[in-house]
């Protein structure tokens, strides 16, 4: 004897089947961004390092910089 789901049954199991995927699909694009952010967190840190050592070399490590106006003022003890 065979049985079989009513159309409603099957609907409503189709339907949860396809949220249920495509919130996996979301999951996963999700994991990518977060995978691209983190590369590109790691490059502006590279990139920080190495404009901070050439800025060390030209104005000294005991050189303070007003990130708003540029201006280079000599740590304050």
């Amino acid at each position: 004897m065979s049985k079989k789901l009513t159309s409603e049954e099957l609907s409503n199991l189709q339907e949860l089947n396809n949220s249920f995927t495509q919130s996996k699909v979301k999951l996963g694009d999700l994991e990518l961004q977060k995978t691209e952010v983190f590369v590109k967190v790691q490059q502006i840190k590279k990139s920080f390092a190495e404009l901070e050592k050439k800025l060390i070399e030209k104005y000294g490590e005991q050189s303070v910089i007003n990130l708003q106006t540029g201006e280079v003022s000599e740590k304050k003890e």
